[in-house]
């Protein structure tokens, strides 16, 4: 899964009027009665005989989005330096002297293409935030010029984005008015519907594609908000930020993200942000505000079959907590690592409905309950949320991202063969003269792995370093306390342990071990 874009080249990527036609038309009319405004019509049923009318009344209002940046890129060291030919190929790699090899930074321009549509009769633009941000860190976007179907272009003003929801809101300014479209209620979207997708793939302008809606609520693992539409309408690289329509000639996705082939061609699987998720952001973006979202602190991860059979719990219900922030709002709360939150003020947690994606929704500063389960128990705790740090600053808290070390010091000797024989593990106790040998954060406890049999599940997931600090959520801090918990995970007719497993400084986190038959 990617987002599809390029740069230097085509991007892709990307109770309304309709619904109050169906029970108030009256009331429909007058909200559609702005100047500009491309009317809904009533629900069609069935296949329709051609999309061209709806698709003449609706395409005024999608944009091109051609953007102009500058991106500082770190030039590649000259693999001559040292030798004859040093100086000879040294300007190919940014050096202006002696060809020692050193890559100097450089600035390039680079440029990207989208498309939009407009929401407001005086030039508001929705589009995708990666479209008028496609050098990612560090790039500068000195233009954005917007493209009407009848080839005027404007320059366009940055208005607001928010990059976790993946959106922007634009600005031209014209001397009369423009055709705009409306949000329309994605909630009320089902699976087999009809819909349309407008859009300028690979820089071709205008051009529509249609299908069905594949999925509702699709979680693509790129981001903690994902709930996407997914469609078999062909959406490429230049669609991003184009908008997919329904039957009605609302706006009920927001063209985002495709599954493509290996030449990044549409095979069928693409991905709308939902009109319900974007539309509240977009409208707080248009008047100048910002994007808050609950935080509680906490690093998760799905239940999936090994971790449910390690804990004795439904799979897919629920998410296993890895990491507890010290002072955060869930630690506030009594939560704890290896708890398995099952419920948010009532809502399941799911694939499709994850634990952050509950907790963004909470208002900062308010109460929220969650359900869990700890040691096969069930209870709930009260959590006070308050606001989502910067990515960055999330990074630095929960320790993200992964650094196996090089291995384990001489000073770590074969240990005892703690439950070796289901595990295929050989632990030792975590002294502190090993703690500082393998680097691990001080206050660390538990047993060192000192071998693994390669032949095990143990033996393809841990290596010689890994100190164990729980098994089942069960803290361990001796050889003797690991068998145990293997002990009592073969009582319960468990295939496999959950092992809580840190590696140099990264925070710890769970993983699924088989036992050996």
């Amino acid at each position: 899964m990617r987002y599809a874009y390029a740069l230097t080249g085509a991007l892709l990527l990307g109770g309304t009027a309709a619904t109050l036609a169906i029970h108030n038309p009256a009331a429909a009319q007058a909200a559609q009665n702005e100047p500009g405004a491309i009317q809904a019509t009533a629900p069609r049923v069935g296949a329709p005989m051609s999309f061209a009318d709806m698709v003449a009344r609706l395409q005024p209002a999608v944009v091109n989005i051609s953007t102009t940046q500058k991106v500082t890129v770190q030039q590649q060291q000259n693999p001559f330096a040292g030798t004859p030919f040093g100086e000879l190929f040294g300007q190919q790699f940014g050096e202006q002297g002696g060809g020692n090899g050193g890559g100097t930074p450089v600035t390039r321009e680079a440029q990207s293409l989208g498309s939009g549509f407009l929401i407001s009769p005086d030039g508001y633009i929705v589009t995708n935030n990666h479209v008028i941000a496609a050098g990612g860190k560090g790039a500068t976007v000195e233009s954005i010029t917007v493209t009407m179907t009848d080839r005027k272009e404007y320059v366009a003003r940055l208005v607001a984005r928010d990059v976790a929801s993946d959106l922007a809101v634009l600005k031209i300014t014209t001397p009369g008015t423009l055709p705009f479209v409306k949000f329309g209620d994605s909630a009320r979207a089902r699976v087999g519907d009809w819909v349309i997708a407008i859009g300028n793939p690979f820089g071709l302008d205008g051009t529509v594609t249609a299908g069905i809606v594949s999925a509702l609520h699709r979680a693509t693992g790129l981001g903690p908000y994902d709930r996407f539409i997914q469609t078999d309408a062909a959406i490429n690289q230049g669609n991003s930020g184009g908008p997919m329509f329904n039957m009605s000639g609302d706006v009920i996705g927001i063209n985002s993200q495709i599954l493509g082939s290996q030449g990044g061609g549409n095979i069928g699987i693409g991905f709308a942000i939902p009109a319900e998720e974007a539309k509240p952001i977009v409208e707080k973006l248009r008047a100048g505000g910002t994007i808050s979202r609950g935080y509680l602190g906490v690093s998760i991860r799905p239940v999936d079959s090994d971790i449910a059979a390690a804990l004795g719990v439904p799979k897919n219900q629920g998410e296993l907590i890895g990491v507890v922030e010290p002072g955060g709002p869930g630690a506030k709360a009594g939560l704890r690592q290896g708890d398995v939150v099952t419920r948010v003020n009532g809502t399941a947690i799911t694939p499709d409905t994850t634990l952050s994606y509950l907790v963004a929704a909470v208002t900062p500063g308010t109460q929220a309950r969650f359900d869990l389960i700890r040691d096969g128990k069930p209870l709930s705790v009260t959590a006070t949320v308050t606001t989502r740090p910067s990515e960055d600053k999330l990074a630095a808290t929960l320790g993200a991202g992964d650094d196996d070390g090089d291995g384990i010091p001489d000073d770590v000797q074969p240990g005892q063969p703690a439950a070796s024989n289901s595990l295929g593990l050989t632990v030792q106790p975590l002294t502190p003269a090993i703690a500082r040998s393998i680097g691990v954060a001080d206050g660390t406890t538990g047993v060192v792995v000192s071998s693994v049999d390669a032949s095990t599940d143990a033996g393809a997931k841990l290596k010689r370093g890994d100190v164990i600090s729980a098994i089942n959520s069960t803290a361990i801090r001796t050889p003797a306390d690991l068998a145990r918990g293997v002990a009592a995970a073969k009582a319960a007719g468990r295939p496999q342990v959950l092992l809580l497993v840190t590696r140099g400084r990264v925070a710890g986190r769970y993983i699924p071990v088989k036992l050996k038959s």
